[in-house]
Formats: structure tokens, C-alpha cells, sequence
């Protein structure tokens, strides 16, 4: 009979013969869950005012310290500070003893401020500063006012002529276009490459246009007789970018061989292959001061070469994707990198990170920058963004239309350039179009205002 109430039992509710076996002289089983919180509430209850105390009197001694007045004496109990709120701004420190009279044990010693200026002698300077966000200078946004029409493929390439005039563009139609700058009415159409032009470039210092191209093949062409009058030889693969030395006959190509060549402008002979990237060299520039040359490449590393030895100085590996697009600052020693994860901000010429724009989140294909500090970048999705280079402050996002009948995929921007007075910016397109921007010539600081909020942007990790 008990063995059918136990089977009934256990059939009815289940885990219930358990239950009333079990053994009531057996301690509970400790919970740690609830041991844990428990043991938090108390502890909260009965001591939780004194950090509030803690807190409160580090806040008290801040304001009791920012409160002083200019003239303050502070003791460490290893030696005695004394901050004197003259007019050029010194600090006298004394290593103990009297700082007033100069006490016979120390010297009292005169450290000049950072700034020298009148109100930055409290001891508020003397606290850690936090690094703060630049204020950034005001610019007027940019409007697109000329769309030029001609290329028959993608516009792969831009450069202005050093007299403001005109301008030249290479495209995927295998021509080179001169335009007039002014008119944007199209003057001349130089053929010879037997594939996409990807780069041009016009010298400051003769009246000769280099481009480069798809077919591995580098023109010299004279602006006189508008003809190629030298050829250099040498690259394996698809010419990629190319640039010229400000003052030296020096031209530099990079190429989808994984290299860059240094070429004697006159001789046509190479002087330097700069070996050491693992992948297609998409960029490069020359700066005058070392000189150096600076490649940008598909392997996520930016190198810097001295031009005198042909070595490499350095290799940047901050980024982490494609460098694209380097871009020359005209005013300051630096220079700039962008990827699809960053535009980085360089020193030259041990290629020191300064900074990073960030918020271009594409593939960026073109970088510019111009003497007003102004930074440019286009990317594949045929977006722009501009940049105060000083603040690093994303001022405006520009996405403008795409010519009509051309599909998403023909959106995008392969070349920036400025022109020489740095208020017209060209863009070359993949909607075989070349826009032309300005800056808004009615706009104020008060009908475009600087939407800047420091307190919600943080510094990046570099």
C-alpha cells in the first residue's frame, strides 16, 4: 500500500517524495548570489558617507587651491613654492626656506611660464591640465558651381598649371584635357596612351605635363608643341601616381609593382627603384625641405625616403587599410595620409603623428589641402568632407549628384586639387564629369554658424 502511495505521489507532482524526505537538521545551502548583495547594501548603509566625505574634500581642496590669489606660498614638505603674479610671468621656486627674503636654504630661481602672458599666473597652471579641443577657425562651406562634361571613361586625374589658367585631367578614354580654368570651356585633347591615364602632373619650373598610365608607360609632354618629347621606362605594371620635386629636376612614380622609381627629368635615366612595399604604391608626394620622398601604398603602410641615399627613413604602420591618398600641407612641415579608416596628420620629417581627422568612414581615394588650412577628402560613395586641419573639426559633408543616367556604382571621386589661389577645388569623378566647387560667397559666421560642441567629442587613440 505505501509503495502505491509513493508511485501516486511522485505521478501527481513531481520532485514531491523528495520534498518530504527531506532532512531538517541539515544547514541550508549558501547562497552567493545573494550573500554578495546583501553584503553590498550593508556595507553602502553603514559606510557609504565616507566616500561622499572623501570626494567632497578633494573637490574642497581644488576650489581652495583655484581660489588662491597670485601671490601664493605652497609647501610639499620638501620644499617651499612661491608664485609671484608679476608682469612677465615667472614662477620663483625655493627649495626650502624663506622664498620671500631667499632664505639661506635655497636659492630662489625664476622659471619663465609656457605662455608668459598676465593670466595665465595663478596656481590654476600649476594643476595638470587636461588637453583640450582647438577651437575651430571659421570657413565657408563650399558649393559645387560648374560641372564639366567631355571624358568618354572615369576622370582618374586633375592638376592646375602654376599661372591659374588652366588645368589638365586624365582619364579611363585614354586622353588628356586641357581646360580653361576660368570658362571651364575645353581647349585640348592629347592622345598617346594606349590605356587609362591615371596620373598628370605639370611642372612649376618648365612647360612640360607628365602623366602616367595603365599601359606601365610615363610621358613627357611639351606644352609648346603639344607632343611627347621623352619616355621613361622601367615599371612592370599599371603606373599608379606620380609627382614632381619643387626644385629638382626629379621626377618619382609609383606603380602596382610594388614600386617606386626616381627618374632624372632631362635624362630620362632612373636614378633610384624604392623597394621595401609589399603591394601596389597608390600614392605619392615630394617635399622640398629635406627633400624627401612619400609613399602611400595598398599594404596599410606609409614609408618616408631620404632622396639623397634612395633609403627608406621610416615605415608609419598606423593605419590599418589602403593608403590611398597623401596630400603635401603647403604652409606647415606636414602632411597628411588618408585610408578608409582615418586621414592622419603627419610631421616631417621623422613622420611624428600629430593627429587624425576622423568620420570619413569610405574608401578615400583623394586628399587636398590648401594654405587656409582647409582638408579635403573624396571617397568611392562620391561623399566629401571638409576639415579645419588645425582643430581637425569636420566642418562640412558635401555628396554631390551624380550625372544623370550614371549608376551607384559611378559615383565616386578619384582625384582632388585646389587651384593655386586655394578658393576653387576640382574634382575628378567616376561619372566621367569634372565638378568645380567654391566657397559660398554670402555666407557669415552667423547664417552658417560652427556647430562645435567640445564636451561631447573625446580624443581618439591613435
Amino acid at each position: 500500500m505505501a509503495q502505491d502511495s509513493d508511485r501516486l505521489t511522485t505521478a501527481v507532482v513531481p520532485g514531491a517524495a523528495e520534498m518530504f524526505l527531506y532532512d531538517t537538521n541539515a544547514d541550508l545551502p549558501d547562497d552567493l548570489e545573494l550573500t554578495s548583495t546583501y553584503t553590498s547594501l550593508m556595507t553602502k548603509h553603514y559606510y557609504g558617507h565616507v566616500l561622499k566625505e572623501e570626494i567632497a574634500a578633494k573637490r574642497a581642496k581644488v576650489d581652495e587651491v583655484l581660489a588662491l590669489p597670485k601671490s601664493v606660498r605652497i609647501s610639499d614638505g620638501v620644499g617651499t613654492y612661491t608664485r609671484d603674479g608679476d608682469s612677465n610671468g615667472t614662477l620663483a621656486i625655493t627649495a626650502g626656506g624663506d622664498a620671500s627674503n631667499g632664505g639661506s636654504n635655497g636659492a630662489l630661481v625664476a622659471v619663465p611660464s609656457s605662455s608668459g602672458r598676465a593670466e595665465d599666473n595663478t596656481v590654476k597652471s600649476l594643476l595638470p591640465s587636461r588637453e583640450r579641443m582647438i577651437k575651430p577657425k571659421w570657413h565657408a562651406p563650399w558649393k559645387l558651381y560648374r560641372v564639366l562634361s567631355g571624358h568618354q571613361g572615369w576622370v582618374r586625374a586633375v592638376d592646375v598649371e602654376p599661372e591659374n589658367q588652366w588645368f589638365a585631367t586624365g582619364g579611363a578614354d585614354r586622353l588628356i584635357k586641357i581646360w580653361d580654368l576660368a570658362s571651364g570651356s575645353l581647349k585640348l585633347s592629347l592622345t598617346g596612351h594606349i590605356s587609362a591615364v591615371r596620373a598628370v602632373k605639370i611642372s612649376t619650373r618648365h612647360p612640360y605635363l607628365f602623366s602616367g598610365g595603365e599601359d606601365k608607360q610615363v610621358k613627357c609632354w611639351d606644352l609648346e608643341y603639344n607632343k611627347v618629347v621623352r619616355h621613361y621606362h622601367g615599371h612592370l605594371s599599371a603606373v599608379q601616381a606620380l609627382d614632381l620635386h619643387p626644385t629638382l629636376d626629379v621626377l618619382v612614380t609609383s606603380a602596382r609593382d610594388s614600386t617606386a622609381r626616381v627618374w632624372d627629368m632631362r635624362t630620362k635615366a632612373q636614378i633610384y627603384c624604392l623597394t621595401g612595399h609589399t603591394n601596389t604604391v597608390a600614392s605619392v608626394v615630394c617635399q622640398e625641405v629635406n627633400p624627401q620622398i612619400i609613399t602611400g601604398s595598398h599594404d596599410s603602410t606609409v614609408r618616408l625616403w631620404d632622396l639623397a641615399s634612395g633609403k627608406s627613413v621610416c615605415t608609419l604602420t598606423h593605419h590599418k587599410k589602403s593608403v590611398r591618398a597623401l596630400a603635401i600641407h603647403p604652409t606647415l612641415h606636414m602632411f597628411g595620409s588618408a585610408s578608409p579608416d582615418s586621414i592622419r596628420q603627419w610631421r616631417c620629417p621623422n613622420g611624428d603623428l600629430s593627429g587624425q581627422l576622423m568620420g570619413h568612414n569610405t574608401v578615400i581615394n583623394a586628399l587636398a589641402i590648401n594654405e587656409d588650412g582647409v582638408t579635403v577628402s573624396g571617397g568611392d560613395n562620391g561623399t566629401m568632407h571638409f576639415y579645419d586641419w588645425n582643430s581637425r573639426f569636420n566642418f562640412q559633408k558635401l555628396h554631390p549628384p551624380a550625372q544623370p543616367g550614371s549608376i551607384d556604382s559611378e559615383r565616386g571621386i578619384f582625384a582632388l586639387t585646389f587651384d593655386k589661389s586655394g578658393t576653387r577645388l576640382i574634382s575628378a569623378d567616376a561619372d566621367k564629369s569634372i565638378k568645380m566647387f567654391k566657397e559660398d560667397p554670402d555666407a557669415t559666421e552667423e547664417t552658417h554658424p560652427v556647430l562645435w560642441r567640445p564636451e561631447l567629442l573625446s580624443k581618439h587613440r591613435h
